[in-house]
């Protein structure tokens, strides 16, 4: 039998599905844990989340997600702070250890994204400004997370979400912002749609690794053609272009011994039964993850 301990289904890869039956899925494939986003857990509230995935025998591998942290205008950040504190008790509550960042785009987007947002935001385009308010939000949010026991898991994103997602695109910006802070309190996330294309990342993950700071390995493929929301352009490990095998040995290499957690998004396999897209998944891992980790 292949061991699929280590396998966590993060609950956007069954978006149309609740927490339970997520949870049940994950369970009953044989995998470790699970991944939850918050709406998920707000569904049931955060003491319930936790006793439906204890009760089963799972772990929480991170809670998806805080961040959104941008903001030119001091009540819009302070906003943002606020419901940050919130995810970060959640996480606590949950026993995620792991609070994912996924830090936010430009304030010039916040219209687009129906954030709020003030007529300063909307028009401020400027990204090292924006990389610097992120740099600073997170030394406000660690003080606060480290008395709750969570790390705050800074995630890169592809250059195609820089303006609306995420103005970290790679894990040496992530990580050059997490060094002002000892590695339990700030890491990152290596998530392979996010980062495959880096040609310093085979650096970056060793780095990341002497440094303790690997939150997170989370596994999906880069598919094309792109869909109209290129957010949702992901697929199974296999379906697209991403070298699971190289990159899997190198977090291996760094010394991640760590959940790795499925995150797709994706309309056609939302469509599945959340049974089907664990086994599916389940036997990808098999063949193209665990043999290199």
């Amino acid at each position: 039998m292949t061991n699929l301990g280590r396998l966590s289904l993060n609950t956007a890869t069954c978006r149309p599905y609740t927490l339970a039956e997520c949870v049940d899925a994950a369970a009953a494939a044989g995998w470790g844990a699970v991944g939850p986003w918050r709406d998920r857990v707000q569904e049931v509230g955060a003491s319930t989340a936790a006793r439906m995935i204890a009760d089963v025998g799972l772990r929480v591998s991170s809670l998806c997600r805080g961040g959104f942290i941008t903001a030119r205008d001091d009540d819009t950040a302070a906003q943002a702070l606020t419901d940050n504190r919130l995810a970060i008790d959640e996480a606590a509550t949950l026993g995620a250890h792991e609070l994912v960042m996924v830090v936010g785009g430009l304030p010039a987007s916040y219209e687009l994204m129906h954030m709020p947002h003030t007529a300063a935001d909307s028009t401020d385009k400027n990204l090292v400004a924006a990389r610097q308010r992120v740099a600073d939000r997170i030394g406000q949010l660690v003080p606060y997370a480290r008395d709750k026991g969570v790390r705050l898991a800074l995630e890169p994103m592809n250059p195609l979400f820089t303006a609306d997602r995420g103005v970290l695109t790679t894990l040496a910006q992530s990580l050059a912002i997490a060094g002002d802070h000892a590695p339990d309190e700030v890491g990152v996330v290596v998530d392979t749609y996010h980062v495959w294309w880096d040609p310093d990342l085979h650096t970056s993950i060793a780095r990341a690794g002497d440094e303790g700071r690997i939150s997170s390995y989370q596994i999906c493929d880069w598919t094309l053609p792109l869909a109209a929301d290129t957010l949702n352009s992901r697929g199974f490990p296999g379906d697209g272009y991403i070298d699971f095998p190289t990159i899997t040995r190198w977090v291996a290499e760094a010394g991640y011994i760590g959940d790795i957690e499925v995150e797709i998004f994706n309309t056609a396999i939302w469509g599945l039964p959340a049974a089907e897209t664990v086994r599916i998944t389940s036997e990808r891992y098999a063949e193209l993850v665990l043999p290199y980790l």
